[in-house]
């Protein structure tokens, strides 16, 4: 393997700090990283598909791996509670970086005041991972979307990683919004400010939903009150598939940038849903094998591009099988859709290395000897947007909450430019979904959504009195 491939991650904010603590304990296991940062006993698999540490950890002087992360929250107490935790030896004090006053669910606090006292902190911790590697391939951000820190600090980091390092790709690990559930009032107004901002910074984002994780967790995995550990281990999971190919050898191994390359067709469309297969508890494993293919299909929407990232004891005939199989179900029963202007469709990677079979005695989520997660960028995330801006509208219409943003700096005119930015999306994922013949006719409209060149005020729609419903094609827009 090309040991030139080092990943530097940045975890911002309470939900972005335990999911990092999560998924660094799984990178532990798989690697043979004690908690203590010292490599332990070589197993089985370490010596069936040896692992390329330095892509996500650092060697010390004293024999020690560090991973190549570094932790911010703007409140002090997940920081502290892995400062004296059972990983506190695995990582150094000045990654781990945190505020006396927290951002209070505000993106304003964490974008303009608060947040930006510790940008300088969080960039030289970068840097200096940087600097040390052989060569930095890209960086991957874990946050909310819906908390303050998440949410503010988030923007200001990806901001800076352009401005740092505008080669290098920046990629999202970020829990959305749940349609049902909700842990702050200003939910809807941090989220699409967060989504604007960094709409032009990010070159990929991963969503994740928490109360898809809780159905799963519950229905897949039988536990009875699920806790947010344990939805943090079942993303640990989809994110340690993701990057296996750059950490394990492979038939077919898939490099950070082939993401980007195989599944962003427009700058702008780079939220790709994550799927994983199997989700099996210990009483399931015991008695089934799983299946090569097991895909989802959405009703009335359109799949871009897909991405299978297969892993353990599985070889290419059963993929292409799998995949053969995926295409007749398409031309027979029309179920499963592709635009008609990408008909390749998919990009495959096979990794040797099997899922962990489980990090501690309690765990309720097996490896198994094989597992696949698909990376799909399809039309159906359009739902999400329109559902997120439903709710900033109901809000925004009665100027709620709106004076705390505009305490630390903000003005309803920002407001009105992301929820502009945010109903252009929705439009370009329209477009998507327009046949060849219409892609033809209007090819110049749909040329410069691919460049992000264009401008609201170039688009034509129903009119500003529908603005606020949530289903137009956006118009100028001067207030809300």
């Amino acid at each position: 393997m090309d040991c030139k491939r080092q990943v530097i991650t940045v975890h911002v904010g309470q939900a972005g700090v335990q999911m990092g603590n999560a998924v660094w304990n799984l990178y532990g296991m798989e690697h043979g990283i004690g908690r203590d940062g010292c490599l332990t006993a070589e197993s089985a698999a370490d010596a069936a598909c040896p692992a390329e540490h330095s892509t996500f950890y650092k060697e010390t002087v004293a024999g020690k791996y560090i991973p190549r992360m570094v932790m911010v929250d703007l409140e002090p107490t997940v920081i502290d509670q892995i400062r004296s935790g059972p990983d506190r030896g695995l990582y150094h004090p000045d990654q781990l970086i945190s505020g006396k006053e927290d951002a209070a669910n505000n993106f304003a606090r964490g974008y303009h005041t608060e947040g930006r006292e510790y940008l300088h902190h969080v960039m030289e911790g970068l840097r200096l991972f940087a600097e040390s590697s052989e060569g930095v391939q890209g960086f991957i951000v874990f946050h909310s979307m819906g908390g303050g820190t998440g949410s503010g600090m988030t923007s200001l980091v990806s901001e800076g990683l352009r401005q740092d390092y505008p080669k290098k790709s920046n990629l999202e690990v970020l829990v959305y919004p749940a349609p049902k559930v909700s842990t702050a009032v200003v939910e809807p107004y941090n989220a699409l400010l967060v989504s604007h901002k960094t709409l032009d910074t990010t070159d990929c984002a991963f969503m994740v939903d928490n109360e898809a994780i809780y159905d799963i967790s519950a229905g897949k995995l039988g536990v009875d009150r699920p806790m947010y550990h344990n939805l943090n281990r079942i993303i640990s999971q989809v994110v340690s598939s993701i990057t296996a190919s750059l950490r394990f050898p492979g038939t077919l191994n898939v490099d950070i940038n082939e993401f980007q390359t195989n599944l962003v067709p427009f700058p702008r469309v780079h939220f790709p849903l994550l799927s994983y297969a199997p989700f099996a508890s210990v009483q399931r494993s015991a008695h089934q094998r799983p299946p090569i293919l097991d895909n989802k299909e959405y009703a009335n929407d359109k799949y871009i591009a897909c991405c299978m990232l297969y892993r353990g004891d599985v070889v290419s005939k059963d993929i292409n099988q799998a995949i053969q199989q995926i295409r007749v179900t398409i031309r027979v029963t029309k179920g499963l859709k592709f635009v008609e202007w990408c008909p390749t469709g998919f990009k495959v990677g096979i990794n040797c290395r099997p899922p962990v079979a489980a990090m501690s005695p309690d765990d309720e989520l097996v490896g198994g000897g094989r597992a696949v997660c698909m990376m799909s960028n399809t039309t159906a995330i359009a739902s999400a947007w329109t559902r997120l801006c439903e709710k900033f509208d109901l809000m925004f219409r009665k100027r709620a909450f709106i004076h705390w943003y505009e305490s630390e700096g903000m003005e309803k005119e920002d407001f009105v430019v992301a929820r502009e930015n945010i109903e252009v999306l929705r439009y370009d994922y329209k477009e998507l979904m327009m046949p060849c013949a219409s892609t033809k006719t209007s090819a110049m409209p749909i040329d410069k959504a691919a460049t992000g060149a264009r401008a609201p005020t170039e688009l034509s729609g129903r009119g500003q009195s529908n603005f606020l419903q949530g289903d137009f094609e956006p118009p100028v827009i001067r207030e809300i």
